[in-house]
């Protein structure tokens, strides 16, 4: 069931009881005029009664309907207070679904559009092959037939530092789980992924030229004032503040979709680069290896599956929890100001 069905039946749902109520009180009311006869009626004939002991009947009689109409009103006033609140529940699920169908009337325009977009091309590129020759429309015709069955191509370019005077991290073991979860995935074939290994400040453009990426991944240490640790060429730490960064990436941002920081206290770095690029992931203070491992591997899965960015972050968090470790609320996404990460999808099955 889609989440516009679910809204929509929960509208019903809402509607159901909101008539439920309304009857109720409606019944209550019925009760409170039936009870005012009644009062009326005892009150004519106390008024009429010249007899004391008949008096005194009439009077507690009219108490007791009092006290029935006053009970009564209390549970009009119940359900008055019950009809409104399910009125504002009904209201706020017509508003789901008003921003669901909206959304959903969106992805079909784009689709449309699309579709449209890509007949189009593709028709006036048949119609000026088979002018030239049946033959070379056939041959055309079956190239394109396999490029539509071909998910679209990226590259995660895996930058990784681990200097030899820093603690030693386990960068190795982060790379084959993303390699293995990576091979698993649906569109595995849609997914390249280039490892740097002991990576110098001249290494990352470099990299990043060489296999022109769509994610930018960072694995190594981060320091709590916002800058990432490379190496020297002695192996020594070499701190890279997160300008020099976020201008590394501005320079290089024609192609790259996503910056992926798996360093401790990244998040600013993420934050900046989203100036620039229209998604980044950072961590928000230090992140164990575990935790690290884990997030990335199964983040790049779920990309591998078609899923959307938001999709994917959401996954890597649940799986970080359902193996027990508490680091789930470490990571945090960006995206660029005005953008869905729920929309941006990177590989995107033909």
């Amino acid at each position: 069931m889609s989440t516009l069905d679910t809204y929509r039946r929960n509208v019903a749902h809402k509607m159901d009881e909101l008539a439920k109520f309304q009857k109720n009180k409606a019944t209550e009311n019925s009760k409170l005029a039936s009870i005012s006869s009644k009062i009326n009626t005892a009150s004519r004939a106390l008024q009429q009664t010249r007899n004391a002991s008949s008096a005194a009947s009439k009077q507690r009689e009219i108490s007791r309907y009092q006290q029935e109409y006053s009970t009564v009103e209390k549970r009009v006033a119940d359900w008055d207070l019950k009809i409104a609140r399910k009125q504002k529940e009904l209201s706020d699920e017509q508003r789901k679904v008003a921003r669901e169908e909206e959304k959903e009337q969106k992805k079909r325009n784009d689709e449309l559009q699309r579709q449209s977009r890509s007949l189009d091309y593709e028709m006036n590129r048949i119609s000026s092959t088979i002018s030239r020759h049946e033959a070379l429309h056939r041959d055309t015709q079956l190239r394109l037939e396999k490029l539509q069955q071909l998910p679209e191509k990226i590259v995660v370019l895996f930058l990784a530092a681990n200097p030899q005077d820093q603690p030693q991290l386990r960068l190795d073991e982060e790379a084959r789980s993303i390699t293995e979860m990576i091979q698993k995935a649906k569109h595995r074939d849609a997914v390249k992924f280039e490892t740097r290994w002991a990576i110098r400040s001249a290494d990352v453009l470099q990299a990043i030229n060489e296999v022109n990426p769509t994610v930018v991944h960072f694995s190594g240490h981060g320091t709590d004032d916002d800058q990432i640790v490379f190496q020297n060429p002695d192996g020594s730490a070499k701190l890279v503040s997160k300008e020099a960064i976020v201008q590394a990436m501005r320079t290089s941002s024609d192609n790259i979709r996503l910056v992926f920081f798996n360093t401790c206290y990244s998040r600013n770095q993420a934050e900046a680069v989203t100036k620039h690029i229209e998604t980044a992931i950072g961590m928000n203070t230090s992140i164990g290896d575990e935790a690290a491992r884990v997030f990335a591997s199964q983040f790049y899965s779920s990309i591998g599956f078609g899923n959307s960015i938001q999709k994917s972050f959401d996954q890597a968090k649940a799986l970080v929890m359902m193996e027990g470790i508490e680091e789930e609320n470490t990571p945090e996404l960006f995206v660029q100001d005005g953008l869905d990460p729920n929309d941006i999808i990177i590989v995107r099955p033909v």
